[in-house]
């Protein structure tokens, strides 16, 4: 056996010798194999990923709680256990549910239209150049217009409506979606579409094959903002447009606000951070995969 593992262990140095670089790459295969073996979903890693957000959550709490002991505008601030038990209490009803599912029906449909409608845009805009030229800055000055300011608008057009919601959804996220698509298509390297044109590849299969694979982290950028504006775009109309028999998250915080109800006011803000965060976060790892597999990340760290 020894004999055995000397032979073994010599014909390895002598292929060192002989080729040098394809030990190189042995040794940094046999690191990315070792690296490949950490699962994900381990342990260690969700405890890694979770006790800096706990830690900034027991942070908030604590100096939330402060505060509330220190005996500024408690009739305002209602302390932690106070806003958690009205949490709890909603949650045992059903009029928080039904809010929470139409207001996720509202933003779904409003993101989907937002998503089409910006990458139709953001797809013309990107590869006609006078189109470029009339309105790539109207674009991004539609993305600065708070989404507030559209809603006498969308009321005129469309009265208290869903539709008037969803319209200022629409325009408040799509430029997002467009102007995602866009940077992408900038970043293109122009040796990969002068290859694409050897290949005689069409503009559909270009735009296919090429051009939005290439762009695909940018749009995921563009998107993951374009949701941020639409979340917000969607609490603000829920707040101005009350409709009736349709108990959104907006409704329910109006009716807290009107009622001088802070503790079920702030347990509703609360819903809709989490909600937010949740999107947020999948949308996030969205990112990391894409640029997992395309590279852009350091294994060591993922």
């Amino acid at each position: 056996m020894a004999r055995l593992g000397s032979r073994g262990a010599g014909a390895e140095a002598l292929a060192a010798v002989a080729d040098p670089d394809a030990a190189a790459l042995a040794g940094l295969d046999s690191l990315e194999t070792v690296r490949a073996r950490k699962h994900p979903w381990s342990a260690r890693n969700i405890g890694a990923a979770t006790w800096p957000k706990l830690l900034a959550i027991g942070l908030v709490i604590g100096v939330w709680q402060i505060i509330h002991l220190s005996g500024w505008k408690q009739y305002v601030l209602p302390g932690p256990a106070t806003v958690f038990a009205n949490l709890w209490e909603q949650m045992q009803r059903v009029q928080l549910w039904q809010a929470i599912d139409i207001t996720m029906r509202r933003a779904v449909i409003g993101f989907a239209l937002s998503v089409v409608i910006g990458a139709v845009i953001g797809a013309l805009v990107s590869r006609i150049k006078p189109l470029r030229a009339a309105i790539g800055a109207q674009i991004t000055a539609m993305q600065t217009m708070p989404s507030i300011a559209w809603f006498p608008f969308a009321i005129i057009l469309f009265g208290a409506t869903t539709n008037a919601i969803i319209f200022v959804i629409v325009l408040g996220s799509a430029p997002s979606v467009a102007n995602g698509l866009i940077t992408g298509v900038d970043y293109i390297p122009p040796t990969l579409l002068r290859a694409g044109k050897t290949m005689g590849l069409s503009r559909v299969a270009t735009y296919r094959h090429l051009i939005l694979p290439a762009s695909l982290p940018s749009f995921v950028s563009g998107l993951k903002q374009a949701w941020a504006f639409a979340w917000r775009s969607l609490m603000a109309g829920e707040l101005l447009v009350i409709i009736l028999g349709q108990p959104s998250i907006g409704a329910l915080l109006s009716a807290a606000q009107d009622q001088a109800d802070m503790a079920s006011a702030i347990a509703i803000m609360i819903v809709i951070l989490v909600l937010g965060i949740i999107i947020d976060g999948l949308f996030s790892k969205t990112d990391a995969v894409i640029r997992r597999r395309r590279g852009m990340t350091d294994p060591a760290s993922a």
